[in-house]
């Protein structure tokens, strides 16, 4: 029989599926809180089919999700953010082992603000402006006269990563953005603050209103989907990630895929990011 086992913590989310046989070996995946949602469901999902497997899933951000796997302390990392090339290289120079990328699904960055917040759109330009303490009021970009709260993540979110290279280039956040951890936990203060901004997956946009986004001041604005993700009109789109040394232990890799066949990715859908191989 199996059972469901939640645990979250202030920067930690821990989901483990159990069965009765003691000999079977658990598998884990620590790292990025925007995909603790995704893996959170697929685990619940892999689970009724694979009643044997033990699947431990620890959030933390994407940071930490790679520092463990360097370290030898989980055998998949999740990451909204992928490696760069260097980064790869020192990693499997440290292991002594090649390292397999995982695309697993579509996200994109999705652009929080409140739903009575009479502002619709945002160029690249205006959103680093707003970020970097540049402008400060909702009437500097079409809202009303009112101080803009920003609600961000914390440093070891592969999210901010991703902000960082996308948007802000080498320009530091302002100093009054509050780091919190989680994007739930960013979604959940935008829809209580009508003067608030954050910024996380497309997934966790159920309470709040998303931005579309203009490439330059004028130009189109577009919205985040499926479509505009992989044809990159939408200039915040990225792929989640999964990270493991080869070979990757057995039991990882039947649970990888299945993550990429069509239950997976129909579970991919259903949590509200876009599957990795099409529609």
């Amino acid at each position: 029989m199996r059972r469901l086992l939640l645990v979250a913590g202030v920067a930690a989310l821990a989901v483990a599926v159990r069965c009765e046989r003691a000999e079977a070996r658990s598998v884990t995946i620590k790292g990025s809180d925007t995909m603790v949602i995704l893996a959170q469901r697929w685990i619940e999902v892999y689970g009724r089919s694979h009643p044997a497997e033990t699947i431990e899933l620890t959030g933390g951000g994407s940071v930490t999700g790679i520092a463990a796997l360097l370290n030898g302390t989980t055998d998949l990392a999740a990451s909204s953010v992928r490696l760069a090339d260097g980064e790869t290289a020192r990693a499997e120079a440290h292991a002594g082992r090649r390292l397999r990328e995982i695309p697993v699904a579509w996200d994109v960055l999705s652009i929080y603000v409140h739903p009575s917040n009479p502002v619709d759109a945002l160029s690249l330009s205006q959103l680093r402006d707003i970020l970097v303490g540049r402008l400060r009021r909702w009437s500097d970009v079409g809202g009303a006269d009112a101080p803009i709260a920003i609600y961000g993540r914390e440093s070891t979110s592969g999210s901010l990563r991703f902000l960082r290279q996308a948007v802000l280039g080498d320009e530091e956040l302002a100093e009054n953005v509050e780091s919190l951890p989680g994007t739930g936990t960013v979604a959940d203060n935008v829809a209580r603050d009508p003067n608030g901004i954050g910024y996380g997956g497309i997934a966790y946009a159920h309470r709040v209103k998303h931005l579309a986004i203009r490439k330059a001041d004028g130009a189109p604005a577009v919205e985040p989907s499926a479509a505009t993700a992989r044809n990159g009109d939408y200039r915040l789109a990225r792929r989640l990630y999964l990270y493991g040394f080869e070979p990757l232990p057995r039991e990882a890799e039947s649970f990888v895929a299945w993550a990429l066949g069509d239950e997976g990715q129909r579970v991919v859908s259903e949590v509200g990011y876009f599957p990795v191989g099409g529609p």
